[in-house]
């Protein structure tokens, strides 16, 4: 994928009933937007048969799908059960995406548990390492994305996430996630600051990579102890105009979901902000 496709987190709001992820897609359409990253956060049932519909619809609509497994992934946990059940909702989500003929899945991989980070990334890359195999043994066409995490006790800084893509390899890619790089760390906020994760992008994964993106943007409130909960871009203190300019600038591609909870709203405002600025 090289353009970048500007999706919407979830369901909008002004989805015709009955609402589900089949309207979803004619009501984006509508608004002139790119697809949806389908949220199975608090659990995930495949249904194939249903998947392929919705994968079937999205093609014919010239839209992208993408998919949000389960809060409930623990790649360090001490406990077997929750390791074994994480599996199944990483793998799950991108079963599911893949019968949708989906673009990648996006996923929380583990918590610290008061752990040196040192300790717990060994851990984790092991358990990817494993999700990958099994991946490309059911040869599953979706890529499988860590994300950059808001909070000092998760797994997920800007270095974790780009060093285990690329010591691992696809199908593990990066989910980048600014609003949280920006609740983790205080900063990231800039052009200046866009422009380095970016060019951090570039040198750990090479410059095709920047062709491939699943970035998350939204406004966020935060305190010292990293993210508290998203914003509407304008009652945040994101520089989305900034965003923007070095999007086009590093020419980036794949896919970005606005993950406000003004669902198509926001997506739509940073759609045509962003085309007014491509022009």
């Amino acid at each position: 994928m090289n353009r970048l496709a500007i999706l919407t987190p979830g369901i909008p709001y002004s989805t015709k009933k009955p609402k589900g992820s089949l309207s979803a897609l004619d009501r984006i359409a509508e608004l002139g937007l790119d697809g949806i990253e389908l949220e199975y956060v608090q659990g995930i049932r495949v249904d194939y048969a249903h998947m392929k519909a919705l994968g079937e619809k999205a093609k014919s609509l010239g839209l992208v799908l993408t998919a949000h497994a389960p809060y409930y992934i623990n790649l360090f946990s001490p406990e077997k059960a929750k390791i074994d059940k994480s599996y199944h909702y990483i793998l799950d989500t991108a079963r599911a995406l893949d019968a949708a003929g989906g673009y990648s899945i996006v996923f929380h991989a583990a918590f610290y548990l008061q752990q040196p980070p040192h300790k717990v990334y060994p851990v984790v890359k092991d358990h990817l390492k494993h999700i990958a195999d099994i991946a490309h043994k059911e040869a599953l066409k979706v890529d499988i994305r860590p994300e950059l995490m808001g909070k000092p006790t998760q797994f997920g800084s800007l270095d974790e996430i780009l060093d285990i893509c690329a010591e691992i390899g696809p199908p593990i890619k990066p989910c980048i996630d600014f609003a949280h790089l920006h609740a983790r760390t205080g900063k990231f906020n800039s052009y200046e600051e866009f422009a380095k994760v970016f060019e951090k992008v570039k040198e750990t994964l090479g410059e095709e990579a920047l062709q491939d993106m699943h970035i998350h943007y939204s406004g966020i409130q935060y305190s010292a102890k990293g993210e508290q909960k998203h914003l509407i871009l304008r009652k945040s203190d994101a520089r989305y105009r900034e965003f923007c300019r070095a999007l086009i600038d590093y020419n980036i591609g794949g896919v970005l979901v606005i993950e406000s909870p003004n669902i198509e709203g926001d997506t739509l405002l940073f759609k045509l902000t962003y085309q007014a600025m491509s022009d």
